[in-house]
């Protein structure tokens, strides 16, 4: 599995970030549902449930990289929020 880049803004609340893959130059924003989250189009978008938590994540400069390289970005940054019991979603659910 690569190692990715975890980028938050000092004045960003800490589920407000940006994933970043070296390799690729990928980028994967997360939105914190609790703020108001306006999808782009073009990109490709995940949610993912923790508990009472809710977050979007969506690609920043999508090229048809492979959802799989999505997903392992996702993953991570929930592994780094300790959110180890993230469901990821493919739409937002209700």
């Amino acid at each position: 599995m690569s190692n990715y880049l975890i980028s938050i803004p000092k004045d960003e609340a800490l589920k407000n970030g940006t994933i970043h893959d070296p390799n690729s130059k990928l980028k994967v924003k997360v939105f914190d549902m609790k703020s108001r989250f306006n999808p782009s189009d073009g990109e490709v978008r995940f949610f993912v449930t923790a508990g009472p938590e809710t977050l979007a994540f969506e690609t920043k400069g999508y090229k048809k990289h492979r959802q799989l390289l999505i997903l392992q970005m996702i993953s991570r940054y929930c592994i780094y929020l300790g959110l180890i019991e993230a469901q990821i979603h493919s739409t937002l659910p209700s």
